[in-house]
């Protein structure tokens, strides 16, 4: 049988009535820092800024800020690299007094936080990780003030024991790109209510859903805001598992981010956006590498600071990751416009996201759909669109996206790329 899903029936009150916008919500559902988790970031987030600026530490009395960047600042966490119970989380302090140099800094921001209860620390080369037990790990990257414009500065880049890599200072302006970045995506009230809902009850919570979209109660924040923002996401799950098994260095989450923003365009479905994304990093690259440059991003609110100054490295490198963008989005393409067979649609997924998160993903969507068609509400027809109870499902609750036994090759959207 195959997936025939021509974008679906409009539907308003529904950002999911399209089926192939439902199974990807489901994906981001099983890849989202889950509320429990998203709380206790919080309350982390919290104790290591008391505990740095404890009586005593290196840091007391020189911490003149303290604040989330990159996906902790923009709502866009996900499991990390190739695993599906691992989250990092970023916060920048900002430090005052002397200046020894970048190395100095971050030899500061490691004795400050020596001792910290956690089950490893490590000092990285701009950042020091904390690893807690659950999974969860905190990056706390040390900066320094600049610029009398609201913290524009440096942060330290110092690999300890490495000759052929001289400490330095790198531009940096990571809250003024957060706010550039909020602007552009601002609340969906529709699919932050639907999704956020969804999410809640994955983890056995209650949602406020009748509440205005700006008074949910505390203990119900909203996690997700916009369609923006799980569709880059998603792509950041992409990036994740394509790369798992290799080694070097991941193209940027920050240069993701950064093309999120720009393509961003509310009120568009969840695979239209991913697809849209997708594309633009791809074509950026792609112009890149026809000129014989490596893709240059700079912070669209300060051009000193360059999302891509560690990658790309090589031409190969950005090339190697543009064709896999175009793949995603024409594989996603190619589900859309039908003639799709449906345990092609599931292998070719557990490709692209992750085996474990699919088969969730599959399951909840399938069970989601069974209780509706008990309830008597919608489900989808074999066109993609929503059916009544009576009519025959293409996505059903036995058989239409049960697990199947993988092939070897699955080509789905396949195209030869210029």
């Amino acid at each position: 049988m195959a997936w025939t899903n021509p974008g679906g029936v409009s539907r308003p009150d529904d950002p999911f009535a399209d089926p192939l916008d439902a199974v990807l919500a489901e994906i981001a559902i099983n890849i989202q820092l889950p509320p429990g988790l998203h709380a206790k970031a919080v309350g982390r987030y919290e104790a290591v800024r008391r505990y740095i600026e404890r009586p005593g530490s290196p840091l007391e009395g020189r911490v003149t800020c303290f604040y989330p960047q990159g996906s902790m600042r923009i709502d866009a966490t996900t499991s990390t690299r190739g695993t599906d119970d691992e989250y990092d989380l970023d916060i920048v302090a900002e430090i005052d007094g002397r200046d020894d140099g970048p190395e100095a800094l971050l030899d500061d921001l490691e004795a400050a936080l020596a001792d910290y209860p956690v089950r490893k620390i490590v000092r990285q080369t701009r950042c020091v990780t904390l690893y807690y037990s659950d999974g969860m790990h905190l990056d706390i990257t040390p900066a320094r003030r600049t610029a009398p414009k609201e913290k524009q500065g440096v942060i330290a880049h110092a690999k300890k024991g490495a000759q052929s890599d001289e400490p330095r200072y790198v531009a940096m302006n990571a809250y003024a790109f957060g706010e550039w970045y909020t602007a552009r995506t601002p609340v969906e009230e529709r699919f932050a209510k639907a999704l956020n809902q969804r999410l809640y009850e994955e983890a056995g919570l209650e949602f406020a859903a009748d509440a205005d979209v700006h008074d949910v109660p505390d203990q119900t924040p909203l996690i997700i805001k916009s369609v923006t923002t799980v569709a880059l996401q998603l792509l950041k799950r992409h990036r994740n598992i394509i790369y798992a098994n290799e080694t070097g260095r991941l193209p940027p989450s920050v240069l993701l981010s950064c093309h999120a923003g720009h393509a961003a365009q509310p009120g568009m479905g969840l695979a239209e956006m991913v697809m849209r994304q997708a594309r633009w990093t791809a074509r950026a690259i792609d112009n890149a590498a026809q000129g014989g440059r490596l893709l240059s991003v700079p912070n669209p609110e300060y051009p000193a600071e360059y999302f891509t100054d560690r990658w790309p490295e090589t031409q190969s490198q950005q090339v190697t990751y543009a064709r896999r963008l175009h793949a995603l989005a024409n594989g996603l393409e190619a589900a859309r416009k039908g003639n799709v067979q449906l345990e092609d649609l599931q292998i070719w997924l557990r490709l692209q996201f992750g085996e474990r998160v699919v088969t969730r993903s599959v399951k909840a969507f399938n069970d989601r759909l069974g209780r509706q068609v008990k309830a008597g509400q919608q489900g989808y027809t074999r066109s993609g669109g929503l059916f009544t109870p009576a009519a025959p499902a293409i996505i059903g609750v036995a058989t239409g996206l049960a697990p199947v036994a993988a092939r070897a090759h699955t080509n789905m959207g396949e195209r030869r790329f210029r």
